[in-house]
């Protein structure tokens, strides 16, 4: 690996094991084995670097939950998937708890830092059609405005569920009682019969 490189590894070590307000620039040139002008040299500056690493964090986040979705078979219904796909979301916030720990800090920085609205308004519509494609099962999905308000209806359910879990774990809803709220919702806002 180059500079570069190191320098991104470097980073997710530090935003997993101090957070995002806690890395220093110094921490992360000493993750990565590097100088500390490196930083600046490859990402122009530690702010950059940490939201570089928290997106690739994010889409390494992603890759694994659709390999966890991937096995849930064709012969599903579409509300068993709907339910073992959030059960699977669920049993990620355990093994990837650092990563969400910190997408949640990060989360309430962007209200006052404008290098990082920047950067996740300009992740915001490959992050909702990731998701649009890893909720259906799918490998990608076209850039239209449905799969772009699917996405959103996602990537609201993901954030909500994961600030209740970090909230009161025992507390967050699973699959079932998503796929039952849904339903009501449906059943309020279309007129749609509950089941």
């Amino acid at each position: 690996m180059g500079n570069r490189e190191d320098l991104l590894a470097g980073a997710k070590r530090c935003l997993y094991e101090k957070g995002y307000g806690r890395t220093t620039a110094r921490d992360i040139a000493s993750a990565a084995g590097v100088s500390l002008a490196a930083i600046g040299y490859h990402y122009g500056s530690k702010d950059a670097l940490l939201v570089q690493a928290m997106i690739e964090a994010m889409g390494e986040w992603g890759d694994a939950i659709e390999k966890a979705l991937a096995d849930l078979g064709d012969a599903a219904t579409p509300e068993e998937r709907f339910v073992a796909a959030w059960d699977r979301v669920l049993e990620s916030f355990v093994v990837h708890r650092e990563l969400w720990a910190v997408q949640l800090e990060i989360s309430t920085k962007v209200v006052s830092s404008p290098e990082l609205t920047e950067a996740f308004a300009a992740t915001q519509r490959e992050a909702r059609l990731g998701l649009s494609a890893i909720f259906q099962g799918l490998e990608e999905v076209p850039d239209t405005p449905e799969e772009l308000a699917r996405g959103a209806f996602y990537q609201s359910l993901l954030v909500g569920l994961a600030v209740q879990w970090f909230a009161a774990p025992d507390q967050a809803p699973d699959g079932r009682e998503l796929l039952r709220g849904l339903r009501l919702v449906g059943t309020t806002v279309l007129g749609a019969p509950a089941s």
